[in-house]
C-alpha cells in the first residue's frame, strides 16, 4: 500500500516514519516555495507525547530538554504566584527547538527506504496526485494548496488580532527546568528553557499595541523574573488564529495537522495536539492491517468520528484561557487571583489539568 502525504513539515515528517514503520510505502510531496524554516522559534513536547517520540526516535532525548515544573503569573496582581503546575516524580513536558527536531526526523526519514520526497513543481495544480490510482489515502497539510481552497474551505475561525515574537536569550548559567507564564497588559509571555544557559521567549502582543522590537526586548526585561540575560538574538514572528476545520475529509483525502486545527500558543499545546492525532490515526491503520483490511476512505472517516469532538473541545479550553485572562486585565477586580485561590487548594484540579495538558481529553 502506498500513501500521499503532502506537505514538508514536523508533522507529515513523524506521520511518514511511523507509517513507515508499518511497512507502508509513503510519498511526501512538496513545494520548495512553501518551505518555512524556523531558526528561533521552539515547540513545548508533553511527557506522553515525547515518550512516543522516543519509542520511534531515541535521538530526541538528547535534543530536548526537561521541564519539571510551570509558574503562573499576572502583571494585574503584582507578578504575583497564580498557580504551578508540578509532578514530583517525573517532567511536566520537554521542549526543544524546531529546527532541531525537524532537522533529526528528515534525516531519518531520508535514510528510511519505504520514505520517498517528491517536489512538486506547481502546488496549485494537484490533479496528477489526486488522480494517481496508486495512493490508498492522501494526506494533505498544507494550509495554500489547491485540494485545501476546494473542498476544505469550511471552518471556525477567529483572528486574536495579536502577533506572536519568539526569540532565545542566552543568560548566566543556572539549574533552569522551571518554565514560566506571564500574563501582562500586552498579551502572555512565556519563558521556556532550552538549556541551563538559554531559554526560549514567546511574547503573544496585541496588534492594537504596535511595538517595535527594541521596546518588545525593553518589555521581556521589565517581565523577567529569574534570568541575568546576556544576549537577546533576533526575534521572528507569527500571526495568531484560532481554527477548527468543519470537514476532515473528500473522498480519499484527509487533512492534517495546522490545517485541521490551530490555537494560541499559550498553553504550548498545537504540536501536541497534532501528535494525539498521528497516534489515534496510528492506532487505526494498526486495527485495519490486523484484520486484513484495506487503507480506504473508511479509515479516513473513523479518524475524524475519533478526533473532531475532541480537537473541538480541547481548541476551545484553550481559547477559554486566553479570554478568561483578557477579561481579567480589562477589569476592576482580582479575577483569576480569587479563582485560582480556590483550585490552588484543589488537588484533583491539578491532577486532572496536568492530565490533560499530557495526554488530552480522552471519553
Amino acid at each position: 500500500m502506498r500513501i500521499c502525504l503532502i506537505g514538508k513539515n514536523l508533522t507529515n515528517l513523524v506521520l511518514a516514519y511511523n507509517l513507515a514503520s508499518k511497512n507502508l510505502n509513503v510519498d511526501i510531496f512538496f513545494d520548495k516555495k512553501n518551505q518555512i524554516k524556523f531558526s528561533q522559534r521552539t515547540i513545548g513536547i508533553s511527557k506522553n507525547n515525547f515518550d512516543f517520540l522516543l519509542k520511534m526516535h531515541k535521538q530526541s532525548k538528547i535534543i530536548a530538554w526537561p521541564i519539571k515544573n510551570i509558574k503562573i503569573y499576572n502583571e494585574k496582581n503584582n507578578f504575583k504566584e497564580l498557580f504551578e503546575f508540578k509532578n514530583k516524580n517525573t517532567e511536566n513536558f520537554f521542549l526543544v527547538k524546531h529546527s532541531n527536531i525537524f532537522n533529526s526526523f528528515y534525516k531519518i526519514c531520508s535514510k528510511n527506504k519505504n520514505i520517498k520526497f517528491k517536489i512538486i513543481k506547481n502546488s496549485t495544480n494537484l490533479d496528477s496526485i489526486i488522480n494517481d490510482k496508486k495512493y490508498s489515502i492522501i494526506i494533505n497539510s498544507e494550509t495554500n494548496n489547491q485540494l485545501t481552497k476546494k473542498y476544505f474551505n469550511l471552518k471556525v475561525e477567529k483572528n486574536y488580532d495579536s502577533i506572536a515574537y519568539t526569540g532565545i536569550i542566552d543568560h548566566k548559567k543556572i539549574k533552569n527546568n522551571q518554565a514560566t507564564q506571564i500574563f501582562t497588559k500586552y498579551g502572555p509571555l512565556a519563558f521556556l528553557p532550552i538549556s541551563n544557559s538559554k531559554t526560549s521567549v514567546v511574547f503573544s502582543i496585541f496588534k492594537k499595541f504596535k511595538l517595535e522590537d527594541i521596546k518588545i526586548f525593553e518589555l521581556i526585561k521589565k517581565y523577567n523574573l529569574i534570568y541575568k540575560i546576556k544576549k537577546k538574538n533576533k526575534l521572528e514572528k507569527f500571526t495568531l488564529k484560532y481554527l477548527m476545520l468543519k470537514n476532515y475529509t473528500y473522498k480519499n483525502i484527509l487533512c492534517f495537522g495546522d490545517l485541521l486545527h490551530k490555537i494560541h500558543p499559550l498553553a504550548g499545546q498545537g504540536f501536541n495536539m497534532n501528535i494525539r492525532d498521528i497516534k489515534t490515526l496510528s492506532t487505526l491503520i494498526d486495527e485495519k492491517i490486523e484484520l486484513g483490511l484495506q487503507l480506504d476512505e473508511s479509515l479516513l472517516h473513523d479518524f475524524q468520528y475519533k478526533t473532531k469532538h475532541l480537537n473541538y473541545l480541547f481548541g476551545t479550553g484553550i481559547d477559554f484561557i486566553h479570554e478568561f485572562f483578557q477579561l481579567d486585565n480589562k477589569s476592576n477586580n482580582l479575577l483569576s487571583e480569587s479563582a485560582f485561590n480556590i483550585l490552588k487548594k484543589n488537588k484533583l484540579f491539578n491532577k486532572y489539568a496536568t492530565l490533560v495538558a499530557d495526554t488530552g481529553l480522552k471519553f
